[in-house]
């Protein structure tokens, strides 16, 4: 009898254990946007489908860690039709890359992003299709600020426009000697509609926000440290070196065992996110799935002490 009532308690865990663990995706993955807002998805993917040019790659190393590159290096990685498709795509790989713990995403050829390929954006430059694009690109972004994955952002040379707005979908920014952070929405006639401006006020605060969306201002890195909106200057400038710093300064933080890590990163997210009550439950959630935990029972026979 006892062993028969032990088992249905460890169903019921589990089930339970299942159950959050799915409800938390689903919330993870929920869009901003739906046809309810007026969104039609797969009329803009149509549309952005036909400016192609560049790549969106994805390397998922052995120890957890993402590398996200920006392709399209003649245009200084300006985001084509198919580049915003793909990034759709690699964020969804992520959301399924249940080993992950962190995600760095940087510029090839020693730049980060210049926005978007003005082309497409001439293209589409009635407001309804800028609208879809404005909700696709917001929808993509919030999932990729939503992963259980610790991001960075390395920022080489610059960081313009939409590329500036990519930076805060992160969670920290590194910067090289000499780059730059530059929110020239102004310049286009436009604010930021990759929702930019909402999360730089998160990271920066609304004063500074507004300085540097009205003024246009390029952001250096020791202006950016100042500002909070980055975490380090790092001290190579070449594209191989300065990866393996934002390697290295990564690592600090997702060393550990994946389950924690991940967990870790979506009490953060509900906390930022949510009401207090709604976090708090949503905290006690995912409290439950790593308690009692692998890691939490080897964390127990080890007996840590913490200096």
């Amino acid at each position: 009898m006892p062993s028969t009532v032990t088992e249905m308690a460890a169903s019921l865990w589990k089930n339970l254990l299942q159950t959050t663990k799915e409800r938390i995706l689903q919330q993870r993955r929920a869009s901003l946007y739906i046809g309810a807002h007026g969104y039609e998805e797969e009329l803009i993917k149509k549309k952005l489908q036909q400016f192609a040019g560049g790549s969106v790659n994805l390397s998922k190393e052995d120890n957890g860690i993402g590398i996200l590159t920006l392709n399209n290096p003649k245009l200084m990685n300006a985001f084509t039709g198919t580049m915003m498709l793909e990034l759709q795509e690699r964020v969804t790989e992520l959301e399924n890359w249940t080993d992950g713990k962190g995600l760095i995403i940087y510029g090839a050829g020693n730049t980060f992003c210049s926005g978007s390929d003005l082309n497409a954006v001439k293209a589409i430059s009635n407001s309804q299709d800028g609208m879809n694009m404005c909700m696709f690109m917001q929808n993509t972004l919030t999932r990729l600020m939503r992963l259980p994955l610790i991001s960075v952002a390395l920022v080489q040379g610059k960081a313009v426009g939409g590329g500036a707005e990519l930076t805060t979908a992160c969670d920290f920014r590194l910067m090289t000697p000499g780059s730059e952070i530059r929110f020239v929405h102004k310049h286009m006639g436009l604010v930021p509609g990759w929702g930019g401006a909402a999360r730089l006020v998160q990271i920066v605060g609304s004063g500074a926000a507004l300085r540097l969306l009205s003024g246009a201002a390029r952001v250096d890195p020791e202006k950016a440290l100042h500002l909070g909106l980055s975490e380090e200057t790092l001290l190579s400038s070449d594209e191989t070196g300065a990866l393996e710093e934002a390697r290295a300064w990564l690592s600090q933080y997702t060393e550990g065992p994946a389950s924690v890590i991940r967990a870790v990163k979506k009490v953060v997210t509900a906390g930022r996110e949510l009401p207090l009550e709604a976090a708090l439950r949503t905290e006690k959630d995912i409290f439950g799935t790593v308690w009692g935990g692998p890691a939490n029972l080897q964390a127990l026979v080890r007996r840590p002490k913490h200096k």
